[in-house]
């Protein structure tokens, strides 16, 4: 067979083939990445891990007390052993988690909810509206992020009653965290969405959809905002691993959330006068935010390589 009739034969092949969906290709890309599949892995293991052992494990029994059981090492009644007041902490970690990982998701959603607004509306409109609204980003961005949320905690943390949901009774403070982390960490976003809407209105179906009279409001949400998704994905998944390290930090120095609701992060804050006489008690769940974090940053650098367009074809 010559090589003609072999290039020919392939042409033939490749034209034969359907095209790929948008939605294929990028899960394609996603595939080829070995450490964010990797990461994908390790987020569901946790998911399971953490919402998985809810129906082995009462919360009731995560908070059970035993005065006998004080700092005991890790055993086979206590895996992760007990903390300093008897408490089991692989219980105690299971819901800990649950807490954890629902203040990193639901903060990224205010996060981009308020960075998508703000960005959107000062790129689309410009003028004075985007001077102001990118006056006050920057003004935020300048203050240190963890200085901001220390202040916040400070003064609002315990301004939220406690919240009743699906049968478990959480902690203000929880509600408070969500709020603070989320608004402290919008301004980044709010400028890489802004950049996006300057750049993608000025596009000729921009312009044919303001000559065919359709509203502002759908110009921005159903015209710009889906072509500037890859961004806040990124951004988004990204800001998850952000609010659960930030929420440690908060709650390490005494400020995060209030017991009895467990945390990663507040289960740390009790445990560093013990980090030489009983490691067990900070070594568990560190680890855990540890592996969440490095999870989730693996995902994040997929991601942003399988939804980039100029990256390379399947």
């Amino acid at each position: 067979m010559s090589v003609a009739e072999i290039t020919l034969r392939t042409k033939e092949t490749i034209l034969d083939k359907p095209p790929l969906s948008l939605r294929k290709m990028v899960w394609l890309r996603f595939r080829r990445h070995k450490m964010a599949m990797f990461g994908a892995v390790i987020l569901i293991l946790l998911f399971i891990y953490c919402f998985g052992g809810a129906f082995f494990f009462s919360e009731k029994d995560s908070n059970r007390t035993s005065i006998t059981a004080r700092l005991a090492p890790p055993s086979t009644a206590h895996p992760f052993g007990t903390d300093m007041i008897g408490r089991d902490i692989f219980r105690r970690t299971i819901y800990g988690g649950q807490i954890s990982l629902l203040i990193g998701i639901t903060s990224a959603f205010v996060m981009v909810s308020i960075g998508v607004f703000v960005g959107s509306v000062a790129g689309f409109f410009g003028g004075w509206l985007d001077s102001v609204l990118m006056r006050i980003t920057e003004a935020v961005i300048s203050i240190p992020r963890i200085f901001l949320l220390l202040i916040m905690a400070k003064f609002f943390s315990d301004k939220f009653p406690n919240l009743e949901l699906a049968g478990r009774t959480f902690s203000g403070s929880v509600v408070g965290i969500i709020l603070m982390i989320g608004m402290t960490s919008w301004m980044d976003l709010a400028r890489i969405v802004r950049a996006e809407y300057l750049r993608l209105k000025e596009n000729d179906f921009v312009i044919a959809a303001r000559a065919t009279g359709t509203p502002t409001w759908e110009i921005i949400v159903k015209h710009i905002l889906p072509n500037t998704v890859a961004p806040v994905v990124v951004a988004a998944t990204l800001g998850v691993a952000s609010a659960i390290l930030g929420e440690s930090y908060i709650s390490f120095l005494g400020m995060g959330v209030m017991p009895p609701t467990a945390t990663w992060g507040n289960m740390l804050e009790r445990s560093y006068t013990y980090i030489e006489s009983a490691p067990w008690f900070w070594i568990f769940p560190g680890f855990f935010i540890l592996l969440t974090i490095l999870s989730i940053n693996f995902v994040g650098d997929g991601l942003r390589d399988a939804l980039d367009p100029r990256s390379r074809p399947i």
